[in-house]
């Protein structure tokens, strides 16, 4: 599955802990992402088209209102980073 570096961010964030925060409308419609590491950060990368492209392709998923989390298909596509701390 071809997935583009933003995506790669994004899911390799979501993979070590965080999540994602979505702003709906009146309407219910999604008008706003905004991906959190478990530290805290925010990453710039993750933007709607991002983020839209992930949750069609059945990468991130929300369970009961949650914030949207990697699934295990997210897992399993996302390659190995090393951690430069």
């Amino acid at each position: 599955m071809n997935i583009s570096k933003a995506e790669q961010r994004t899911l390799h964030a979501l993979a070590r802990g965080g999540a994602v925060l979505v702003e709906k409308d009146a309407r219910g419609k999604i008008i706003a992402v905004n991906c959190v590491t478990r530290e805290g950060w925010t990453l710039e990368d993750c933007t709607l088209t991002v983020f839209q492209r992930l949750r069609k392709r059945r990468l991130v998923a929300s369970e009961r209102g949650a914030p949207y989390r990697i699934t295990y298909e997210g897992r399993v596509s996302v390659r190995s980073q090393t951690d430069n701390r």
